[in-house]
């Protein structure tokens, strides 16, 4: 069997030593003599493995004592609207910075008063829009962001003005691939696809003290409260998911020595592909240069045909899910902490070898 080099966005590829060690306790983890899919979420076998997962992630992004770390399910896009209904008192302010933003922007409508204090909209969202303190409204709770965006290839490289309010985030394709001051956020979301593992698993990092905010009204099932009071097992937790977290951080823990030698390795990564591409007379990045993303990285060649034969050709040499969203068209690389050095670097060959028998001075 030959392994190709998955460049799609999430469900996103994974570390090939989380994939073995998971192979090799397939049919007996934690000498239970049983599959982590097959074990009770009660169980002493698997409380001990969301302790340690819960533990090595606290570890690995230095939260602190005053966050608590729950793990959930339902998708980055439950959050749109549990955070409103456990935050939201007056209105929201929200910078939309694309297809992201627009959900959570939707979903916040339905359940209260949102205001747009910027958009890159206008420009097909290729660059994250710079705001002021005065911008925001007066009486907001909370200020709502979406990190890095995963369609358009941006990312804030600093975050917004926001005294006085909240800070959400949504860091769904730019956790763990980084360094990250959690103290400066108060609540961070991430669905687990991109960067922490498989579908199923959604890590949502809340201060403790915003949790028993929502109304008595609001369902159990998004109320933060229920899964805080319950260890995250209120109902059975994405057991698996999970588990193959907790492999993922183990592997960033052990094997690359954390997010300081990840954030290098993911810089590096990003420089050569952003550097090839700016070089090229074929292709060509949309993104203001300052605001572009280290994980996801779209390019075009402007012509919708040699797009296409480029993503068929792609396949062919082995490299997979490489398009673009049809918002942007085009190619789309996405090169999460799971895609190694030597796949960016068989992304660019083929590149050029594409270029030279395609482009036409």
């Amino acid at each position: 069997m030959t392994r190709v080099y998955n460049f799609s966005a999430g469900p996103a590829c994974l570390p090939e030593w989380v994939l073995k060690k998971a192979a090799s306790e397939m049919l007996d983890a934690h000498n239970s003599g049983m599959s982590v899919m097959e074990m009770s979420h009660r169980s002493s076998e698997f409380k001990d493995i969301m302790d340690t997962c819960k533990a090595r992630l606290k570890r690995l992004m230095n939260i602190p004592d005053e966050y608590e770390i729950l793990f959930l399910q339902g998708g980055a896009s439950l959050q749109f609207t549990m955070i409103p209904l456990n935050l939201e008192k007056h209105n929201v302010d929200l910078i939309n910075t694309g297809q992201w933003t627009k959900k959570a922007l939707k979903e916040h409508e339905k359940l209260g008063k949102v205001n747009i204090v910027a958009s890159s909209a206008e420009d097909n969202f290729t660059y994250i829009p710079k705001i002021k303190q005065e911008d925001l409204s007066e009486d907001s709770d909370y200020v709502y962001i979406c990190e890095n965006n995963t369609i358009y290839g941006t990312k804030y490289k600093e975050l917004p003005p926001h005294a006085g309010k909240l800070l959400v985030a949504d860091l769904s394709s730019c956790i763990l691939s980084e360094r990250c001051d959690v103290s400066k956020y108060d609540l961070i979301f991430a669905g687990a696809q991109k960067n922490m593992g498989p579908a199923g698993l959604t890590v949502v990092i809340i201060k403790k003290d915003l949790i028993g905010l929502a109304d008595e009204k609001t369902p159990s099932m998004l109320n933060y409260k229920t899964y805080a009071d319950n260890d995250s097992m209120f109902n059975t937790p994405p057991t698996y998911a999970i588990y193959i977290c907790g492999l993922v951080l183990e592997w960033l823990e052990t094997q690359i020595g954390g997010l300081e030698n990840m954030e290098k390795i993911n810089r590096q990564k990003a420089k050569l592909l952003y550097d090839y591409i700016d070089a090229s007379k074929l292709y060509s990045n949309p993104v203001v240069p300052e605001d572009r993303s280290y994980t996801n990285v779209p390019f075009v060649t402007g012509d919708k045909d040699l797009d296409a034969k480029f993503v068929k050709e792609a396949k062919e040499a082995g490299i997979v899910n490489i398009k673009g969203h049809r918002t942007v068209g085009g190619m789309r690389a996405s090169i999460y902490n799971a895609m190694p050095l030597e796949g960016v670097e068989a992304l660019i060959a083929f590149m050029k070898k594409f270029e030279e028998e395609n482009y036409n001075a």
